[in-house]
């Protein structure tokens, strides 16, 4: 908190700082928007420019990283809205080969059939760990709110892997 209102004072390299201590989970959130890391650099670069020149109008220090990952999260459904207006010409990304290669490759087929709001609440949620605080803030909506969004959320992931397993889940159990 000491180094935000150091920066809300014009200390650059007291901002500096605070990126640096938050540029992982800005790519992470920003991944989760964006599939190519070209438009996730300009969506962070683009988040970290508005957040240096609007840093003196953030009423509670506290809430800086919140307050950053929702710039950041505008800046990428704008690049996001941009590139739906452009015809796809093909898909260019490729599965990710880890020890639980097949795992991620079915998550990320999962993930990719839910609607973009849902998946990418799970994906900050689930994959990105933003804690359910973090995520009431982001979308300033309420705790209860967000708690019901990833509720529905995993139901309907549920729902279309059932579809793809065939078989239907009733009270956390299948069928």
């Amino acid at each position: 908190m000491k180094e935000v209102k150091k920066a809300q004072r014009g200390s650059i390299p007291a901002f500096e700082n605070l990126i640096q201590a938050h540029k992982v989970v800005m790519y992470q959130v920003a991944r989760t928007i964006l599939k190519r890391d070209a438009d996730c650099s300009d969506a962070i670069q683009e988040a970290i420019l508005k957040s240096f020149e609007k840093i003196t109008t953030l009423r509670e220090p506290a809430y800086f990283k919140t307050w950053l990952l929702r710039i950041l999260i505008n800046e990428c459904n704008r690049i996001h809205r941009q590139h739906k207006q452009l015809i796809e010409i093909g898909n260019a990304t490729l599965p990710s080969t880890t020890e639980s290669g097949y795992e991620l490759v079915e998550l990320e087929q999962l993930l990719a059939s839910i609607p973009d709001e849902e998946r990418h609440l799970l994906q900050l949620y689930y994959i990105n760990d933003i804690s359910i605080k973090d995520l009431a803030e982001i979308y300033r909506k309420p705790e209860n709110t967000i708690k019901t969004w990833l509720r529905r959320a995993r139901e309907l992931a549920r729902h279309i892997l059932g579809e793809q397993e065939g078989y239907t889940w009733k009270n956390g159990s299948s069928d």
